[in-house]
């Protein structure tokens, strides 16, 4: 069996799975309330940070549920989520709402595939060159750009009037979202401390899940208005024009400002972001600070060390590539990225009220509502459990849960004929309605995958930032959200004609296969992250995937919290 982990440490190493499962027993016996992380970063053994073995409880101790401000900034940035959740469910409404509005015609199935893959594929191309820009200009400046993409591509597909014009304003909506998919998360991450990163990121997923759900009631509520779609479409500008003004009070985030050379400024936004009367903040802004500085300087270092791999490529790329600790981190998160579209989900997410109107439901876009739904309400649960329960071992748990229920939708798909009985003319002969078990089934096996899906497999990629040193955060980050959005498109384009080349049972059945491949990545190179802070995750990447020394340090921040808690 391959080893999981190759540090220094290894040969004196518990088990993996062992340390797994004794962690899962700590979990199990602890009372913690839902302000209270699992393992607290004051509270942590961390035996590789600082250069004299010093314990995080002598770590200044931070905001145990983040200060005011800090909330106020993840929420303004979350918008760029809602924005993202509103005009990728919003499509699903629009397709079937649009009839012969488009170009004198009803839409084909090449029309459908275009007008929602191009989305994603747009979304891929913006999202390395956001990165670029994050970098040059900073976070702040490139949501305010997808803010402006957003109310463009809104207004230009609700006065289009040819699939063509339509096509075009998902490709600005797409150049958007590939922006703000990225950037969010990044600006999120680099603001919050290590101890709530996962739930503050994970609220950004919650206003994406929101903005769908949002987008599906609006779609029922227009899709009896003649050209109701226009406004379907055209409400989206809204959200992007409030964040538009809310941009002048955000500021940017303080590691890019540190690496910009603006350390005041940086010092002042940690001050605000770290402010609790209870505690004084100077220690532990200070102790940031000197975090961020000391991780640049080591990038610097091994930087100039390094073999140069490249004289073609530009020196970050190619540090990102051919650096062995970086090419790890950007192999875990473009794996995690890939996987989560690759599952197969966002075929829902588009085509969720096509796929209801195949199976005959009398109200398509209203049964896609409770898809949406199920989506928020689970990923509500992800804010509590991913900086409890930890990224790696949520995803081991809820991908198991994935593949067993895209299998019963494979199984009830075949109950049903979706071909109905046509007369010499092609026209629908008699109602030939299916029977109703097969269909609720197909509903209630989709609905069992979407709560594991938005439990793990959602929000858990999305944390992709706290994987790279802060010298190649936004170029990492932006081509593991390339991988996202290829694997979106490969989606979007594939999902319709493999239901009709493959038949509905191959299709499922194949995303679960890619989720069972998926769980064994998973489990092989995924360390755990969880409460850490951005600058020592480099550490587990160093000498290898780092998964046992994730899982050993989980089982002593745990012990540690647990003899503290005993103290008291």
């Amino acid at each position: 069996m391959p080893q999981n982990g190759t540090s220094s440490l290894s040969k004196q190493e518990t088990p993996a799975e062992e340390i797994e499962m004794r962690s899962v027993v700590h979990l199990e016996d602890e009372n913690v309330g839902p302000e209270a992380p699992l393992i607290s970063g004051d509270t942590a053994l961390d035996p590789d940070h600082g250069d004299n073995g010093k314990t995080a409880a002598n770590k200044p101790n931070p905001h145990p549920s983040g200060s005011n401000f800090l909330w106020m900034l993840t929420f303004a940035a979350c918008i760029s989520g809602l924005l993202f959740g509103y005009d990728t469910g919003v499509i699903s409404g629009t397709l079937v709402s649009v009839r012969s509005d488009l170009s004198a015609r009803p839409l084909t199935t090449l029309d459908k595939s275009l007008i929602t893959s191009c989305t994603a594929l747009f979304a891929l191309i913006a999202s390395p060159l956001a990165g670029i820009l994050a970098d040059k200009w900073g976070r702040k400046v490139v949501i305010l750009i997808a803010d402006g993409l957003f109310t463009a591509g809104a207004l230009w597909q609700a006065v289009t009037g040819t699939v063509w014009g339509m096509i075009l304003g998902r490709s600005i909506v797409g150049l958007a979202i590939g922006g703000a998919s990225l950037i969010v998360p990044l600006y999120i991450s680099e603001l919050a401390p290590g101890h709530i990163r996962g739930r503050l990121v994970t609220v950004s997923l919650l206003f994406i899940t929101g903005g769908q759900v949002v987008a599906y009631i609006v779609g029922w509520g227009f899709s009896t208005v003649p050209a109701g779609w226009r406004w379907m479409v055209g409400l989206g500008a809204l959200p992007a024009v409030f964040q538009f003004a809310l941009l002048i009070l955000m500021p940017e985030t303080p590691r890019w400002l540190i690496k910009a050379r603006y350390e005041e400024r940086a010092k002042r936004i940690l001050e605000k972001v770290y402010h609790d009367k209870r505690y004084p903040t100077e220690d532990v802004v200070s102790h940031t600070l000197q975090a961020i500085k000391s991780e640049i300087l080591k990038e610097e270092h091994a930087s100039l060390a390094s073999p140069k791999s490249s004289s073609i490529l530009p020196p970050t790329f190619s540090s990102l590539l051919f650096h062995p600790p970086h090419a790890r981190a950007l192999a875990i998160a473009c794996l995690l990225q890939g996987l989560q579209q690759l599952c197969g989900f966002n075929s829902l997410m588009y085509f969720s009220a096509t796929i209801f109107s195949i199976l005959r439901f009398s109200s398509p876009t209203l049964i896609s509502l409770s898809i949406a739904v199920t989506n928020f309400l689970a990923t509500i649960a992800a804010f509590y459990l991913i900086d409890r329960v930890g990224r790696r071992r949520i995803l081991l748990y809820t991908i198991p849960g994935m593949v067993i229920a895209l299998l019963l939708c494979a199984f009830a798909f075949t109950f049903i004929n979706l071909a109905p009985p046509t007369d010499q003319q092609g026209t629908v002969a008699g109602s030939s309605t299916p029977s109703r078990l097969p269909a609720v089934a197909i509903l209630v096996s989709l609905l069992l995958y979407v709560i594991p899906y938005a439990t793990g497999l959602g929000p858990v990629p999305w944390q992709q930032s706290e994987l790279f040193p802060l010298s190649v955060r936004s170029l990492g980050s932006s081509l593991s959200t390339s991988t996202n959005w290829l694997c979106n498109f490969v989606v979007g384009v594939t999902f319709l004609p493999m239901m009709d080349v493959l038949t509905p049972f191959w299709t499922f059945a194949t995303y679960a296969a890619v989720c069972a491949l998926g769980w064994v990545a998973v489990w092989a190179i995924y360390p755990e992250t969880m409460s850490m802070d951005l600058e020592d995750v480099g550490e587990l990447l160093k000498d290898g995937w780092g998964v046992r020394e994730s899982l050993r340090r989980v089982e002593q921040r745990r012990a540690a919290g647990c003899m503290d808690r005993a103290g008291t």
